[in-house]
């Protein structure tokens, strides 16, 4: 009995090692996500009326729409339109459709995107800049009386979740796993118009959801105002009640970018 034991238990061992060899129950190694595996980037009329948005459509094509250059250079560094300057005029008003298919088996984060869009933006627009610190009218993002009103994140580990969703009557803001800097990112991409800065000195990563009217203060004044009877507060009175912070308006350096190059590419 002993022997058929001990031949039974190496049998074990070497199935374990073959299994093991084999990667069984191992998760698949995630992409770097350097680049998509596929992209065209087409232009649109300039005078589409159409909006602009981005999105994950499935696990594996990403899509923007009618974004110009300077949109899209703002999307990708996390910069506020404001602070991007020089290149050929084109670059703020012709808009541009893109469409692109991501490597791997798995949908990629929003910064992977991030990451590939500005890849795409170097080779497809053979985009050069440089970056110099400039004084601006900006908003500061801090603390307000009584202290935040934030929950820690359930799931710290998993990646920042945060976007903005916009109803006739409101926009919706929910945010998971997210850093108060990436809070600032979302606010000066494309919500506010000024560079916004984080002054909250809070370092951890928050759970919360944050909604607000629209008016011509939020998105460049492209999104239609909220009805005057509309639930939500603007966004300032929002920041504050909801999640116990505040913006306010004041002057400060900030990270510009100045475009040295940029082609405008063909309909691909």
């Amino acid at each position: 009995m002993g022997g058929r034991g001990a031949e039974m238990m190496r049998r074990v061992a070497i199935a374990v090692l073959v299994l093991s060899g084999l990667g069984m129950g191992q998760p698949a190694a995630r992409p770097k996500f350097e680049a998509f595996d596929v992209a065209t980037v087409k232009p649109v009329d300039v005078n589409a009326q159409a909006g602009r948005w981005f999105k994950m459509d499935g696990t594996h094509r990403w899509v923007a729409t009618n974004f110009t250059l300077e949109n899209l250079l703002a999307l990708g560094y996390d910069l506020n339109p404001k602070t991007i300057s020089g290149g050929p005029e084109w670059v703020k008003t012709q808009k541009f459709v893109i469409e692109a298919v991501t490597p791997g088996d798995v949908a990629p984060t929003r910064l992977e995107q991030m990451q590939m869009l500005r890849a795409l933006l170097v080779e497809r627009f053979r985009l050069k800049f440089h970056r110099v610190d400039k004084e601006f009218a900006i908003y500061e993002l801090s603390v307000a009386k009584g202290g935040p009103k934030l929950k820690e994140a359930a799931k710290p580990d998993d990646p920042p979740q945060i976007i903005g969703v916009v109803y006739p009557d409101r926009v919706e803001v929910p945010a998971r796993s997210v850093t108060m800097d990436d809070f600032v990112a979302m606010l000066q991409r494309a919500t506010l118009d000024k560079p916004t800065v984080n002054k909250t000195g809070l370092t951890g990563k928050y759970d919360f959801d944050l909604k607000f009217a629209q008016d011509e203060t939020v998105y460049g004044g492209e999104l239609p105002a909220a009805p005057e009877n509309a639930d939500s507060p603007h966004l300032f009175t929002a920041v504050q009640e909801q999640l116990g912070l505040k913006l306010v308006a004041t002057r400060g350096m900030v990270s510009a970018m100045v475009v040295d190059e940029a082609v405008r590419p063909a309909a691909d």
